[in-house]
């Protein structure tokens, strides 16, 4: 089968490039599904900068349908949308409640296991979710953003009146604001481009520039970016005893100035994954619409040209389509 292929021989930049490789046989855990359309994401792009150590098919934001599954037959045939953690389910953190943090866990197209960006995945059964019939391929594509957007308000309550900023207004940003927007909150949105703020724009949610943000008057300040100038755009903006929700792939080290959180007593929150339940209930009952993020789709033959743009400045989402022809 047609695969996008990542690997890091040397130590240096991935590169990525579609090739043939073995279709993957499910284990008995696990269903063998088509990818009907992928997602390309900044952890995506943050892999082929030498993130995290990778060799085989990346991706991890996908819609497909089950064609195979040797120890649930029902599924076949279902549109489904994964969790991308894959866990071991015996560790001290599996048996805690937290599976997204097993010891022994892989990560779908990021840590020992192929991703999305091929005809066919597998993936185990555990981690699938049916997609309602009236959500739309192109809606259901963005269930793992929307669900990792969703994370924020589990680990830090957003009450009406709350004065909050989320910084950076890419392809995640734009879905934590309109997460967030459901709460009433007094939200501002930092955009830096012109498409940027006229989907916040559509949505009545407001936009800020960078140099309008006032110091020290968020009670909670949401970082997007993964740049420490992101974060230090977050920390001026947060006010005393505030917290700093940290929801993006960082590159690297940042120097912090801790004794000044210690002092101001700001609380960080580190944010990953999240709820595809609720997710899926928002995209269902229309409450969030992803879909004027997509800003083109490539056929799996120009996956190098999908990666390439999605990583130019201000680039929205950018879909991969395994069936469409080059």
């Amino acid at each position: 089968m047609l695969a996008a292929w990542m690997e890091n021989p040397e130590g240096s930049m991935h590169i990525i490039g579609p090739r043939q490789v073995e279709e993957p046989l499910p284990y008995m855990d696990e269903a063998l599904v088509e990818v009907l359309l992928a997602g390309v994401c900044s952890t995506d792009l943050e892999l082929m900068r030498g993130y995290y150590p990778f060799e085989g098919v990346p991706g991890h934001e996908f819609v497909g349908r089950v064609i195979a599954c040797p120890s649930d037959p029902g599924w076949l045939g279902q549109r489904v949308v994964g969790e991308i953690n894959i866990s071991c389910g015996k560790c001290f953190y599996c048996d805690s409640g937290l599976p997204n943090h097993c010891a022994e866990r892989k990560a779908l197209g990021i840590n020992g296991h192929w991703g999305a960006f091929a005809e066919r995945m597998t993936i185990p059964v555990r981690n699938l979710h049916a997609v309602p019939d009236s959500v739309s391929n192109e809606a259901a594509v963005f269930t793992e953003p929307l669900a990792a957007a969703l994370e924020v308000q589990i680990q830090v309550p957003i009450h009406s009146r709350q004065r909050v900023l989320v910084v950076g207004a890419g392809r995640l940003g734009q879905l934590v604001a309109q997460t967030l927007a459901l709460t009433g909150c007094e939200l501002m949105v930092v955009a830096r481009h012109v498409r940027q703020r006229a989907l916040l724009d559509a949505r009545q949610i407001t936009w800020v520039s960078e140099e309008d943000v006032y110091r020290g008057i968020f009670e909670v300040v949401v970082d997007t970016t993964g740049t420490p100038e992101g974060f230090t755009l977050a920390r001026w903006a947060v006010m005393p005893r505030g917290t700093i929700v940290m929801k993006s792939t960082y590159k690297g080290d940042m120097t912090v100035n801790f004794s000044s959180l210690v002092v101001d007593e700001i609380t960080l929150v580190g944010s990953r994954c999240g709820p595809f339940k609720k997710a899926l209930q928002l995209l269902e009952n229309g409450k969030v619409e992803p879909r004027p993020l997509i800003e083109t789709t490539y056929s799996l033959e120009k996956v190098a040209l999908a990666i390439e743009h999605a990583s130019r400045r201000g680039a929205m989402k950018v879909l991969i389509d395994p069936k469409q022809k080059s």
